[in-house]
């Protein structure tokens, strides 16, 4: 390989927000900006696997069943992750040909629809807690539970929302072939939503309820790929502590011990950034070097280290 990899991993918010009209050619135009700002990762000299989010997508996706599931059959969850792979993956990929294109950028760009082994064992299966889809009433909810034995839980106050599992990461199950496509200087979309979540135990893959977290499969792709750089990137320019608090202060570099330390200490939030950091400790202490979290506004200046958060293994040396 004669270029270090760099793993991107970005929310499906980057290109579908809640304040957006939803339509795909805004989801489009936004694809599009995100890969003008993968244009510094490989101007900085390495070749690229984004990993995307579906949280948006997927929730639009379960209303579209919903309501249409007396003429066409609701699929499984599995099945729906997939779905939201190929329409993120295939917005991603043509918006990546054009700003190649546009800037005079010979590389070709592969989306992986990616299987992703997890746990039937996983503790998560005991406790379904990855908030899913559209907001019901407390009567609806009550049917749901009763007639498609979902489990549906009060969502801050905002109504009621279908819970699903969110088992850990083991394995990817297409490495080998990412692997070979990155080998060949092929721009890599892959890991969508987490992956399409698959049980592999006695010898047949079979796909599963639950969502995973994408950034636990970013590190996992990163660290069985030798990647160089995992970069996550988020709504603020770096990690705070005492996020929201009148003593809040950015984080422009921590240590694997610092952050094991301030994660106890509860100044990374469960729902945002306390995955991002667990993931990326899972990864240096894997073997990677180095971890940056920042948003996309302030990816170039971070990657020349004048911004945004670094992780990095105890004792590192600058």
């Amino acid at each position: 390989m004669s270029k270090p990899i760099a793993v991107v991993a970005f929310g499906g918010n980057t290109i579908l927000e809640a304040k957006d009209d939803g339509t795909f050619e805004t989801q489009l135009k936004k694809a599009k900006q995100a890969c003008r700002g993968m244009l510094t990762v490989l101007y900085s000299g390495y070749e690229l696997l984004l990993v995307h989010g579906n949280g948006p997508q997927i929730g639009n996706l379960l209303i579209q069943f919903e309501n249409a599931r007396d003429i066409i059959p609701m699929p499984p969850l599995d099945m729906a992750v997939a779905s939201s792979q190929g329409l993120l993956g295939h917005m991603l990929e043509v918006s990546m040909r054009c700003v190649l294109e546009e800037a005079r950028l010979h590389k070709d760009v592969a989306t992986v629809l990616t299987q992703v082994v997890v746990d039937s064992e996983d503790p998560a299966y005991n406790l379904p807690t990855k908030p899913i889809g559209p907001f019901y009433s407390q009567k609806d909810a009550q049917k749901y539970r009763t007639r498609n034995g979902w489990h549906v839980v009060e969502d801050a106050g905002r109504g009621y929302r279908r819970t699903v599992f969110s088992p850990m990461p083991h394995k990817v199950m297409n490495h080998e072939s990412i692997r070979h496509l990155i080998e060949k200087g092929t721009i890599v979309i892959a890991g969508g939503g987490g992956g399409i979540p698959v049980n592999y135990k006695t010898g047949s893959v079979m796909g599963t309820e639950g969502v995973i977290d994408k950034d636990f499969t970013a590190a996992l792709l990163a660290y069985n790929l030798g990647a160089d750089l995992l970069i996550m990137l988020t709504g603020v320019e770096h990690i705070s502590l005492d996020y929201g608090k009148p003593s809040q202060r950015p984080v422009k570099r921590m240590t694997i011990r610092e952050a094991r330390q301030w994660l106890a200490e509860g100044h990374f939030p469960a729902g945002s950034m306390a995955p991002k950091v667990k993931a990326s400790i899972e990864f240096i202490e894997k073997g990677g070097r180095e971890v940056l979290i920042t948003n996309q506004e302030n990816l170039g200046n971070a990657l020349r280290r004048d911004g945004g958060s670094r992780i990095v293994l105890d004792g590192a040396i600058e």
